[in-house]
C-alpha cells in the first residue's frame, strides 16, 4: 500500500548512494559539533581547575567595627571597637554545608602575627601547608618546600634578603627554634615580604588556638556566577566579610569562556554548512522528481501529503545521522582527550538521554532544513508535471 512513508522509503532505497552521502555529511557535522562541545567543556573545566593553583578569587575576613576618632580638629585615627574572629573549625563546617560546596576547590586559612628575628621585625603568616601549596602551585623555591605536618618555615624573597636568611638556617622565633627549609623566588606579591610558618605554631604563639586571621578561597566559577558562591558563603558566615576578588575571577572566566565560545562558533559554522547542503540536496531531489510529484498529485495526494513525503525523508536521514554522529562524536572525544593527556581526568561515558536528545535534535534540524524544498514540491501542479509524459 502506497503512503507517505513507503514512498519516502522507496526513494531512499532507490537513491541509496545519494542518501548515504547526505547522511555521511550530516553525521560528520553532528559528530564534530558533539565532540567540540564535550571537548570544550572538559578543557574549560580542566583549565579552571589548573587556574585555581594561581591564587584565590574569594577572601573571607573577620567582620570589624571601627570608629574614627578626632579631637580639637586633630585626627587620632581609626580604632577597632569590635572584631569577630574566625573560628576555623566552625567556619569549615559552615562552608561544607553550603549548596555550592562542590564549586569550592581550595580553602586556605591563615593567621598573621609579628615577631622579632635577630632583632628585626618580621611578619609571620601561619598556613596549612597542604592547602597553601594547592593554592600557590606557581611558587618556585630555592631549597625545598616544608612537608605537611613539619615545623619548618618558608621565607619570601624580600624578607629573606632583609633578614639575611638562607635555606637550611635555624631561626629562633619567640624562644623556639625553626629550620628554614627554603626561600621563595620573587613572586611580585605580598608573599615576598613575609615568613610562612605552620598555622598551629602561630595560633599557639598568639594564644588563639583554633582562630585564624582570614581565609583565601579558590572557587570554580564555570558552573555558576561567583556572586552566588559569595552570597552563600556570606549567609553561612554572617560574622565574617566575604568578598570576591573581581579582577582575578573575571580574568579566569574570560580564559574559560574563550575556549567554550570558540568551540560554539566553530560548531555553528558546521551546523549551517550541513543544513545548507541538505537544503541543496533536497531542492535537487524536487527538480528530479517533478514527474513523480505530478503522479502523486494526480492520484489524490494533497499538497500537505507531498510536503510530508519530503520532510519525512529528511527526518529519517537526520535521525540516522544523529545516532551515528553520537557514536562517532564519542570516539572523537575520547581520541582528542587522549592526545591532550586528559583522558584520565575526563572519560566520556555513554548517556542514553544524550543519545536521545541528539537524535531528536538532528531529526528536527533536518526536517526544518527540508521545509523549504518540501514546500516547493507541494506547489507543483499535476498538469505541469505530467505534460512531458
Amino acid at each position: 500500500m502506497m503512503n507517505i512513508f513507503t514512498i519516502s522509503a522507496g526513494y531512499i532505497k532507490a537513491k541509496w548512494m545519494r542518501t548515504l552521502l547526505l547522511a555521511a555529511i550530516f553525521t560528520l557535522g553532528i559528530a564534530s559539533m558533539f565532540a567540540l562541545y564535550k571537548i570544550s567543556n572538559f578543557v574549560a573545566d580542566n583549565m579552571e581547575r589548573k587556574l585555581i593553583s594561581y591564587g584565590a578569587n574569594i577572601l573571607i575576613t573577620p567582620r570589624q567595627e571601627t570608629l574614627k576618632i578626632s579631637y580639637g580638629g586633630y585626627a587620632l585615627g581609626d580604632v577597632t571597637v569590635e572584631e569577630h574572629p574566625i573560628n576555623l573549625d566552625a567556619a569549615l563546617k559552615a562552608i561544607d554545608a553550603v549548596e555550592l560546596r562542590a564549586n569550592i576547590a581550595v580553602i586556605a586559612p591563615k593567621m598573621v602575627t609579628m615577631a622579632r628575628i635577630s632583632g628585626q621585625a618580621a611578619a609571620l603568616v601561619g598556613v596549612d601547608w597542604e592547602r597553601e601549596l594547592q593554592l600557590k602551585a606557581y611558587w618556585e623555591v630555592l631549597g625545598a618546600f616544608p612537608e605537611a605536618g613539619s615545623a619548618d618555615i618558608l621565607a619570601g624573597a624580600i624578607a629573606a634578603r632583609q633578614l639575611g636568611l638562607a635555606p637550611g638556617q635555624v631561626l629562633n622565633i619567640g624562644g623556639r627554634e625553626f629550620q628554614l627549609s627554603g626561600v621563595l623566588r620573587p613572586t611580585g606579591s605580598d608573599d615576598d615580604t613575609v615568613l610562612f610558618i605552620p598555622l598551629p605554631v602561630v595560633q599557639d604563639m598568639t594564644g588563639k588556638p583554633g582562630r585564624i586571621s582570614f581565609m583565601e578561597v579558590a572557587a570554580l566559577c564555570s558552573g555558576c556566577p561567583i556572586e552566588d558562591i559569595v552570597n552563600q558563603l556570606q549567609a553561612a558566615l554572617p560574622e565574617s566579610e566575604v568578598r570576591a576578588l573581581a579582577q582575578i575571577a573575571e580574568s579566569r572566566m574570560y580564559s574559560v569562556h574563550f575556549a567554550q565560545n570558540l568551540a560554539f562558533s566553530v560548531s555553528l559554522v558546521i551546523l549551517v554548512t550541513a543544513c545548507a547542503m541538505l537544503i541543496m540536496s533536497m531542492l535537487s531531489s524536487v527538480a528530479e522528481r517533478c514527474k513523480e510529484i505530478g503522479i502523486m498529485r494526480a492520484v489524490g495526494f494533497s499538497r500537505r501529503s507531498v510536503f510530508l513525503v519530503f520532510v519525512s525523508e529528511a527526518l529519517g536521514i537526520g535521525a540516522a545521522a544523529g545516532a551515528s554522529g553520537y557514536a562517532l562524536g564519542q570516539a572523537l572525544t575520547a581520541y582528542v582527550l587522549q592526545r591532550l593527556h586528559l583522558a584520565e581526568e575526563a572519560n566520556p561515558a555513554f548517556e542514553p538521554a544524550g543519545l536521545s536528545a541528539i537524535i531528536l535534535a538532528a531529526a528536527l534540524t533536518a526536517g526544518l532544513s527540508a521545509a523549504f524544498p518540501a514546500w516547493r514540491a507541494s506547489l507543483v501542479e499535476p498538469a505541469e508535471a505530467l505534460v512531458s509524459l
